[in-house]
């Protein structure tokens, strides 16, 4: 249902490889990295895979996947 150009979503939820952005325990859980060194990685300059809206710290899905696949530790 549109009103005014704005778009009414319904409360289901939305799965996670649909998601542009996961908090981090959804990253956590999504990629079994903990939640504490998620955190630290997201610290760090130039982090790619950061997003701060306020004082939230989100993880960008397709960033986090390719910082991941190209590194052999973490």
């Amino acid at each position: 249902m549109r009103y005014e150009g704005i778009v009414k979503i319904d409360s289901t939820a939305v799965p996670i490889e649909h998601k542009l952005t996961l908090t981090i325990k959804e990253a956590a859980a999504y990629s079994n990295i903990g939640i504490n060194r998620i955190d630290r990685m997201l610290r760090e300059p130039n982090c790619p895979f950061a997003l701060y809206v306020g004082t939230k710290k989100l993880v960008k899905r397709k960033e986090f996947e390719e910082y991941i696949n190209s590194r052999l530790t973490i």
